[in-house]
């Protein structure tokens, strides 16, 4: 059996994701208390579901201290359990609550949209680093609509690396475990022509082949990542996030970790641009 948890902060895509995987074909079940999980994987495998889905966050109120703990026991029975964290950053967090003028889950007298948030933050820091962390700030619907069906349809036996391109101007990506900054290298931005490209075009990829320091660059990560790599899988991750960072994360954040996925073709790779997903 194939089971997927989803949780996260209020506002981040866990109805998006939820639904993303139903059309996928898995059973899911919103909102559903952790100490449950085991009974009710036991009745959804009685009526032949392999495949499900199942959110479970603060709106669980205490029993989501119990799901490391319920995970483990399902893993020892066989199952193979994964959990996707999406999260968010604060700003992009109250701006969706404003516009869609929904209440936040943790809503009380008092307290401010914000200070919602940073509780929730606060309830959900251990679960975080049960799975796999999703950054949805800049990503559209659709963008997270794809990444998640990338994402599982990956091999849980095996880690993968994911390499993320983006701009430090909209910030760090969350879901980042490598930060690499590559905003000393030569910029194309400054040349009229060559500002509209991004780093797939090949007028800025002739640009970035004349720049020998570029390509020291990507060598010098690789070896980082590659000298790494093996004491992550030890830890028994199912990913690892390189996150490639320029100014705008339109051009040599995007050319080069176009470039590291290429250079770890032999291992099983996933590539996300955040700025040019989210146009």
């Amino acid at each position: 059996m194939q089971l997927i948890l989803i949780s996260g902060l209020s506002g981040s895509g866990k109805s998006v994701t939820l639904r993303t995987l139903e059309d996928s074909g898995f059973y899911c079940v919103d909102n559903l208390p952790a100490t449950m999980l085991a009974e009710a994987l036991n009745l959804y495998a009685d009526f032949g579901y392999e495949r499900i889905a199942i959110s479970v966050d603060t709106r669980s109120g205490p029993s989501l201290g119990a799901l490391p703990g319920e995970m483990l026991k399902l893993r020892e029975r066989g199952a193979d359990v994964r959990l996707l964290f999406l999260e968010s950053q604060e700003d992009t967090l109250v701006k969706r609550f404003s516009e869609t003028r929904r209440r936040h889950p943790l809503s009380s007298p008092g307290l401010t949209v914000r200070e919602c948030i940073a509780l929730e933050r606060e309830l959900l820091a251990d679960v975080q680093e049960l799975g796999t962390r999703i950054d949805t700030s800049d990503m559209s619907a659709n963008a997270l609509r794809q990444w998640v069906k990338a994402l599982v349809d990956t091999d849980i036996g095996k880690l993968t690396l994911v390499f993320q391109s983006f701009g430090f101007k909209h910030g760090v990506p969350l879901d980042a475990d490598f930060v690499f900054d590559v905003r000393c290298l030569p910029n194309p931005y400054y040349d009229p022509a060559l500002r509209p490209l991004t780093g797939h075009d090949q007028p800025i990829i002739d640009f970035f082949l004349k720049a020998p320091e570029v390509g020291d660059m990507i060598n010098d990560i690789e070896a980082m990542v590659r000298k790494w790599l093996p004491s992550f899988g030890k830890e028994g991750r199912s990913y690892l996030t390189v996150a490639i960072g320029c100014t705008g994360g339109q051009h040599r954040s995007v050319y080069i970790a176009s470039n590291l996925a290429v250079r770890f073709a032999a291992s099983r790779v996933l590539v996300r641009h955040r700025q040019l997903d989210s146009q």
